[in-house]
């Protein structure tokens, strides 16, 4: 075979050095195909000539991704329009596919987008394009541009069925009619004569699909429902004119109906499907056009997309702030409710941040722009429901092996049953070719295909305007199997900003406490060192000495340094100054006198959290913390108690502290004194154990733990969130929205199964009796009948999954009466 020989370009993550290129270039030599590769550090791409005829592009990345290396993708998303079932799913992934270049296609049937992952160096968005055509397909644009040339297309789609179903429906019933009113001419010429322009308009865009899913080798709906209505017409014809067939083989109306019923049943799917992405639209739309900036002291009017970061941006009251950024100048409360569900106008003056697609309500403020385009949270949640949106469930594998032998499963059913009934039986040809025809028109894989996505695009659109930002359709469908659920203590449980609430000291007081100056000097030497940690109780010191007005020591003179989860050390005027807890100073061999360790017994049992100080070796004092549990905490534990959970508190904390804080909030099972790095452990354990758990935390000390879990569900604060931690986002501050998110889970994919099941079940029940099953009891289903009851199949599971869009989880209906 003669070699074909191409060149690629790979973008390349993870290279430090020049080992790191060799090892890449070793991998991609090592292919058998592979004629050169060379690394270029600088930029971090990698040049690859191959053989085409014996490797792909998925094989040159994999061996990059071997040597532990990322291949880094362009992305796009593709909105396509004419998919009615999922062999058009397939038949549109099979031909992006085929280009070389891209590297992942999954289209979503529901949302009608191709998510598409390719390197642009082989291939570009207008091959995709042509992809897409040339498979019988609608191009209507990149997710992102102008949503106008969808909304036109979708509109040209539907009064094109609308005019095909009047037509259909007034035909049908002159056919019907005239097959009992006595004419002049012969009914069945006229009944020819009016048959024939209206069944090529009415079926011509069921045979052309039909046409090209055969050209690309696929067997979908049309392919069936073309031979139902042609079989039919075809039979009309023939009998007609006495070929073959008598004139009692007369299925004019039926032919007629049958394609009117199925374009019915596909323009309520179309406009179905339209609303399961309206929660996405609404969230575009929350963007506006044209920002107000200052330029040469001027304010000038600028598209969005002509903005700068660093330019000054005017917001006037009733107008939405077009990007994030920090507020200069004025101050204003502002409506972040579109973003984080939270109702109340939030107060924004200088130095707060704003963010893009919220709502100014009663004054002027001017702000710098931080973030734009791609890089705003809106765009950022925007992307992520997006492509949860285009995610797929473990669960939809049973749809898709059920439908990949649903169609030659039911063509056998079919043949072998007009086989039975004329052969074996011996009823007549008529009886037959009518029990062949509905077989054929009654069996529907559509529903199955869209029971998953349709409930997915909808669901994960319902958390999003709720703000809980759901990252992929397995985070829903693990929701459902959770046993365990554990929650970080600060900052998830509690409010994450401690206050201190006892200073003890012995400066000076030969052990007994201490008072005025010298407790002073304690704080201002404990805050001296704390300044320097971001530690949620070292901020909480360094904000009470603040508070006091103690003036701390500018920086630490030299040794400082931090051990994760117990303390700090550092010299301060010459002094070793250390500040952490029990396991600290025991590790450095410092005790503790008896009146100390009572104390801190004390303090401990009262929930708080105590910290030590020693000078030299020598304790000098201690300080007591505390932090106060959030508002609906209790609530949130309550009922998901109630719901049936296992609630895990786990905290650096003391037993006796935990215990104290578990005791509020009726926490039974309590982890305490685990070091961060050790929470993932803890989780593992419990996995171990046959628990299936999601972990709750505030996605920035509790990465390790969030990925570990079964599910991570990050709990953020406003519009301050990190968007990358767990599969669960919460926009808002509050433990309510965590059960939320677990409710909404298991309503989704309890949706999800309902849908499956009525799927199943229409076909499971429907097709022996199209076959006829009830005919020794007198008892057949017509074809017309038969074509309708096939398009309300999947009009119904659309339907069912539009009900989530008015879906109120339960926990969060108890937040908005409080």
């Amino acid at each position: 075979m003669a070699e074909d020989l191409r060149t690629v370009e790979l973008k390349v993550a993870g290279m430090t050095c020049a080992m790191c290129a060799k090892t890449i270039e070793y991998s991609l030599l090592d292919l058998d195909g592979t004629t050169d590769a060379e690394v270029n550090l600088g930029n971090e791409t990698v040049r690859v000539e191959y053989d085409s005829s014996r490797l792909k592009l998925v094989d040159l990345e994999k061996a990059v991704t071997d040597v532990g290396y990322e291949v880094v993708h362009d992305r796009v998303t593709i909105k396509v329009g004419g998919m009615t079932c999922v062999m058009c799913v397939g038949a549109i992934e099979d031909a992006l596919k085929r280009l070389d270049g891209i590297t992942g296609a999954n289209v979503n049937l529901s949302s009608e987008k191709a998510y598409i992952t390719y390197n642009p160096g082989m291939t570009t968005v207008s091959e995709m394009k042509k992809a897409i055509v040339d498979a019988g397909y609608q191009y209507l644009g990149i997710e992102g541009e102008e949503e106008d040339l969808e909304q036109i297309a979708r509109e040209k789609e539907l009064k094109g069925k609308w005019n095909r179903i009047i037509i259909g429906s007034i035909t049908g019933a002159i056919l019907m009619v005239l097959g009992h009113v006595p004419t002049g001419i012969p009914p069945k010429y006229l009944m020819m004569a009016i048959s024939v322009p209206v069944f090529v308009y009415l079926s011509y865009p069921i045979f052309l699909a039909a046409y090209r899913a055969l050209k690309n080798r696929n067997l979908n709906m049309d392919v069936m429902y073309s031979m139902g209505i042609g079989v039919a017409f075809v039979s009309s014809i023939l009998g007609t004119f006495n070929i073959i067939l008598s004139s009692e083989f007369l299925f004019y109306e039926t032919a007629i109906l049958l394609a009117t019923f199925l374009t019915l049943g596909r323009y309520l799917e179309t406009k179905a499907k339209g609303k399961t992405s309206e929660a996405i639209k609404k969230l575009m739309g929350l963007q506006p056009k044209t920002a107000l900036v200052i330029r040469d002291e001027s304010e000038i009017a600028i598209p969005i997309e002509d903005l700068e970061i660093d330019d000054i941006v005017v917001v006037k009251p009733g107008e939405k702030i077009p990007v994030d950024g920090s507020v200069v100048d004025g101050e204003s409360y502002v409506d972040e409710s579109m973003i984080t569900g939270e109702p109340i106008p939030v107060l924004k003056k200088n130095g707060d941040d704003v963010v893009g697609g919220t709502l100014n309500k009663n004054s002027v403020i001017r702000f710098r722009a931080t973030k734009i385009g791609k890089d705003t949270v809106l765009s950022q949640i925007i992307r992520l429901v997006e492509e949860a949106q285009g995610s797929r469930p473990p669960v939809q594998r049973i749809a898709d092996r059920a439908v990949s032998y649903f169609i030659p499963t039911v063509l056998a059913i079919a043949i072998l049953s007009f086989a039975f009934w004329y052969a074996i039986s011996g009823e007549t040809m008529l009886f037959a070719l009518t029990t062949l025809i509905t077989i054929l028109v009654v069996a529907c894989p559509c529903a199955l295909g869209l029971a998953t996505p349709t409930a997915v695009t909808v669901g994960i659109g319902r958390g999003a305007e709720l703000g809980i930002l759901i990252k992929n359709g397995v985070a829903l469908e693990i929701s459902e199997k959770l046993t365990t659920i554990v929650f970080d203590k600060t900052g998830t449980l509690t409010r994450g900003e401690p206050e201190v609430t006892d200073i003890i000291g012995t400066i000076g007081t030969n052990g007994t406490s201490g008072a005025g100056n010298n407790l002073r000097e304690l704080l201002k030497v404990a805050a001296s060192v704390e300044a320097n940690s971001q530690h949620p109780l070292a901020e909480a010191v360094v904000r009470r000495a603040r508070e006091e007005g103690i003036e701390i020591f500018g920086g630490v003179g030299e040794g400082f340094d931090t051990f994760e989860g117990k303390g700090v050390v550092a010299k301060v005027d010459g002094k070793e100054v250390l500040v952490g807890n029990r396991t600290l100073f025991s590790e450095r061999n410092i005790p503790y006198s008896e009146d100390s360790e009572q104390k801190i017994l004390q303090l401990e049992n009262e929930g708080k959290t105590v910290i030590t100080i020693a000078i030299d070796g020598n304790i000098q004092g201690m300080i007591a913390i505390a932090d106060q549990l959030k508002e609906t905490t209790g609530d949130a534990i309550k009922e998901l108690k109630r719901m049936g959970f296992n609630v895990v508190m786990i905290t650096g904390d003391n037993s006796r502290t935990a215990n104290r804080v578990a005791e509020q909030i009726g926490i039974e099972k309590v982890l305490s004194e685990v070091l961060p790095q050790d929470k993932a452990g803890e989780v593992a354990r419990l996995q171990e154990r046959g628990e299936v758990v999601a972990f709750v935390g505030d996605g920035i000390n509790d990465a390790p733990a969030l990925a570990q879990a079964d599910v991570g569900i990050a709990i953020g604060s406003g519009t301050d969130v990190a968007i990358e931690s767990g599969e669960i986002v919460l926009m808002k501050d509050d433990l309510m929205d965590a059960v939320s998110a677990v409710q909404l889970g298991r309503k989704v994919m309890s949706r999800i199964k309902l849908n499956i099941f009525w799927a199943f079940a229409y076909n499971v029940a429907l097709i022996p009796v199209a076959a006829g099953i009830l005919y020794p009891f007198g008892i057949t289903f017509r074809p017309e009948l038969a074509g309708l009851a096939m398009a309300m199949s999947s009009v119904t599971v659309v339907s069912l999954s539009l009900l989530l869009k008015g879906y109120v989880p339960p926990a969060k209906k108890k937040t908005e009466r409080r």
